[in-house]
Order: C-alpha cells, then sequence, then structure tokens
C-alpha cells in the first residue's frame, strides 16, 4: 500500500525503526522476506486454532479480506491486529475522510502514513483488497515487524467518491507485492507502526 518515496535505504530503515523501538541491530539489518516465524516460547504446546477469514468493512463499496493465521499467542494476536487496523485504518481515511488511523501510527511511520493518505486528495478507491501469507517476523524489546501479502488487483482508483474509475490505474493494482510494517509498543501497551516497507516480488498467488 505504501508507495511513496522513500527517504532511506531499506536496510536503514529498518535499522533506525527498530533501535527507536528498542531492537538489537543484528535483528535490524536482516532483509524483509515474509515467513513463518519461530513459534514463541509463550505459545500453547499442543493448542491451536484454525485460520480464519474477516472482513473490514472501509466504505460502501470498499473492503479488505484477511486471511488471518492461527495462533495461541496473545502478543501475535495483537501484532497482527495492528498490521490490519492500521491498514484498512488507511483505506478508510481516503475512502470516508475518517483520520482515526493517526492514533494508530508515530513518526516517521505517521508522517508517511499522511502523505500517502493526502496522495488520494480529489480521489476515492473502490473494491477488494486483500492481505495474506501474515507472518510476525521480528519481535524485541518495546518493537516488531509485520509482514504480509497484500493483493489490490480488485481494486480500482475512482475520480471521486462515488466517480467513475481514473482511465490508468496505478502499477499497485496490477500485482500482489511484500508489505511490512515496523511496530513500536507504546507505554499504554498499544503496537503503533513507526517504518512502512514493501517489495515488489514473492506474492504470486
Amino acid at each position: 500500500m505504501i508507495h511513496t518515496k522513500r527517504t532511506r535505504g531499506l536496510i536503514a530503515a529498518l535499522a533506525v525503526a527498530l533501535l527507536g523501538a528498542g531492537c538489537a541491530s543484528t535483528a535490524a539489518d536482516r532483509p524483509f522476506t515474509p515467513r513463518q516465524a519461530a513459534a514463541p516460547a509463550s505459545a500453547t504446546s499442543g493448542t491451536t486454532r484454525p485460520p480464519s477469514t474477516e472482513t473490514i468493512l472501509v466504505g460502501p463499496r470498499t473492503k479488505v479480506l484477511v486471511e488471518r493465521p492461527a495462533t495461541t499467542d496473545a502478543r501475535q494476536a495483537a501484532l497482527l491486529r495492528a498490521f490490519t487496523d492500521i491498514y484498512a485504518g488507511m483505506w478508510k481515511a481516503v475512502v470516508t475522510g475518517d483520520d482515526s488511523y493517526l492514533a494508530m501510527s508515530v513518526d516517521p511511520g505517521g508522517r508517511e502514513a499522511v502523505d500517502w493518505v493526502l496522495g488520494f486528495k480529489g480521489l476515492s478507491v473502490r473494491g477488494t483488497a486483500r492481505i495474506y501469507a501474515m507472518n510476525v517476523t521480528a519481535v524485541m524489546d518495546g518493537g516488531a515487524e509485520v509482514g504480509a501479502c497484500v493483493d489490490e488487483t480488485r481494486m480500482r482508483v475512482l475520480k471521486s467518491r462515488g466517480g467513475t474509475a481514473v482511465p490508468t490505474q496505478p502499477a499497485w493494482t496490477r500485482a500482489a507485492y511484500l508489505q511490512a510494517m515496523v511496530l513500536a509498543e507504546g507505554e499504554d501497551g498499544v503496537w503503533r507502526v513507526k517504518d512502512f516497507r514493501h517489495g515488489k516480488e514473492g506474492c504470486a498467488r
């Protein structure tokens, strides 16, 4: 979803964000490659829940389908929920003008989120986005990274709310891509996005 001009390299962005959240630099230097994270020590051995599919409505004709992986770990569940809440919240801002997504971010991620939403000024979207292959790829003191595949090929940019589709649709409507969010845990226990990263390959279905 985030396709703004990067102010720093991908590796440097993750290093700064994770260190700012109190994470070790060895993890920050690792490139983003979504994978199944190792089961946390706090997970209940032998206890599983079936995967679920959730629909998040962000407007009358716009929704996000989430393929949410099963987890018995409360922290992992909170991180996955933060990812989808932030993602859907930003689309809701585009479609309805609701700015509650601002409470889900901290700078520099907050500034980037605002710039992204403002990039749709005078425009809107309709259709269905899909989030799948979600993974908590890193968790350390006060910081974490969540990665997922995002498919927005069934979405269309409109000239205005309720308007017709623009003649030339952006590249993100043509292929799924990797999206990662670096999250920071606030003193209130809420996970907020601190940085965004994305890649162009690895999510073909």
